[in-house]
């Protein structure tokens, strides 16, 4: 009977072209796209069909006027949970269990001498992919497999929104050793409706608000849009 190698093949330089591709689509991320597809070819981590989703990704991004691009990431990723790239939106949302995540998270990263930018959560998926990719291949994928059932998640909500953005989480989930299952994701108020200002209490949102003389409850509402700290920086 004859063995097969079971070893994971290195994957990190594909990682990063994925954490990469998943940022803000600046001019210095757009300088950068010919140098991103020609490592994916060389490194083969990623399968020759998605890898040509991400060709087409790439090209669109090329080809888009800068300002509709950056515009249209905006509109996506940074409006609405679904969509989110802070993964713990997906697993905590706005709970109190959050922030103790975030800074386990964010102390795993200095155990490996990893620092984030200034402003930036430790789960936002570039950043959690830039320190997957320093791992060795076995311990990357097994990473990957734990926060596979989110990619599929999210996979779900860019397929909805026919998103070419989509293959970037179908890669992910590939390169975990699962298969990409799109998960429908849960109905979302419209912001305007969830945001609407009511006439007396400026600022706050429609939803809880109590008829008179009943309770009226307190929500701690979560920020907008997130500020982008990575722009500038070399993927």
């Amino acid at each position: 009977m004859f063995g097969f190698d079971t070893t994971p093949q290195p994957m990190s330089r594909s990682l990063r072209v994925l954490a990469a591709l998943l940022g803000y689509p600046d001019a210095q991320l757009r300088s950068h796209l010919t140098e991103m597809g020609e490592l994916l070819r060389d490194e083969q981590a990623v399968s020759p069909s998605r890898r040509t989703e991400l060709d087409r990704l790439m090209d669109s991004l090329r080809r888009a006027d800068p300002l509709e691009a950056e515009s249209a990431y905006v509109e996506l990723f940074d409006r609405g949970r679904s969509t989110s790239l802070h993964l713990f939106e997906h697993v905590h949302g706005d709970s109190r269990d959050r922030g103790p995540a975030l800074i386990d998270l964010g102390q795993t990263y200095e155990k490996a001498g990893l620092i984030l930018a200034e402003g930036e959560l430790p789960d936002y998926l570039p950043a959690v992919l830039e320190f997957v990719s320093t791992q060795p291949p076995r311990e990357a994928k097994a990473f990957l497999a734990e926060m596979s059932h989110i990619f599929n998640a999210i996979f779900g909500a860019l397929q909805q929104r026919d998103s070419a953005y989509a293959s970037v989480l179908g890669a992910l989930i590939e390169l975990s050793g699962e298969t990409a299952k799109p998960v429908a994701p849960a109905a979302e108020p419209p912001l305007d409706e969830s945001w609407a200002e009511p006439v007396v209490f400026d600022g706050c949102s429609t939803q809880g608000q109590a008829r008179p003389g009943q309770a009226q409850p307190i929500h701690v509402m979560r920020k907008g849009a997130r500020i982008d700290t990575r722009e500038g920086a070399a993927p």
